[in-house]
């Protein structure tokens, strides 16, 4: 099994950046660079949506919409750790921010449900 464990969540203006990062421990059969790397948030009363992920060898990415171009994932696999640094924030980025792990290799998915593994959550809360 893998556990997912995100920090660096925090209160920021618009215009100013985060860093969240994710770790991955505990036992698994598969390492953790044959994992599918993913950033979700869910916002009060609304759904869980995608925000970005990375494939196992970091060779591909995929964003949302809303965050191209302001956010960027990256993996440190030696680390064991996924990152998301987010920029030029805005109040919508408001939201519990989770780290998600799937064995999709490079496909990318940008629904919650293929992801196996994830973690508690951060909240990120971006003030006017």
């Amino acid at each position: 099994q893998v556990q997912l464990a995100e920090s660096g969540g925090g209160l920021a203006q618009a215009g100013g950046s985060l860093r969240l990062s994710c770790a991955a421990s505990g036992r698994t059969f598969t390492s953790y660079v044959s994992y599918t790397m993913g950033w979700f948030r869910q916002a009060p009363g609304k759904e869980r949506e995608f925000v970005a992920a990375i494939n196992w060898s970091a060779v591909n990415t995929r964003y949302a919409d809303s965050v191209k171009g302001r956010f960027t994932i990256s993996r440190d696999n030696a680390r064991n750790t996924v990152y998301l640094q987010m920029n030029s924030l805005k109040p919508e980025d408001t939201a519990v921010y989770y780290c998600a792990a799937t064995l999709g290799g490079s496909l990318l998915p940008t629904a919650p449900t293929p992801y196996d593994y994830w973690g508690q959550g951060t909240q990120v809360t971006v003030s006017s």
